[in-house]
């Protein structure tokens, strides 16, 4: 499972990127919803951060149960922990 903004963050050009695009077709693809906002907005109120698509990241796993891969670790893990969720974050 791969949030779309952050697929929109690494697809740069599709013919190129072979093996990435091979690896999206194999993820479901989950849109950031409307009303995904409030409650993205209130996590980074409240785990003092600002990065919108590490929020929707964050709240995904939560709601997958899922890992998350990151090359960025402290700030998902600041916002898992805000979250209470104790969820493997993992670097690439």
């Amino acid at each position: 499972m791969v949030p779309a903004p952050v697929a929109a963050q690494v697809v740069r050009d599709p013919r190129r990127q072979a093996r990435l695009m091979l690896t999206l077709r194999g993820c479901e693809v989950v849109p950031f919803k409307a009303e995904d906002a409030v409650p993205v907005g209130q996590l980074l109120a409240s785990s003092g951060t600002s990065d919108v698509v590490d929020g929707l990241v964050a709240l995904t796993a939560v709601n997958w149960r899922a890992a998350v891969i990151t090359s960025d670790p402290e700030d998902i893990t600041r916002l898992l922990d805000a979250l209470a969720a104790p969820l493997p974050v993992l670097q690439p």
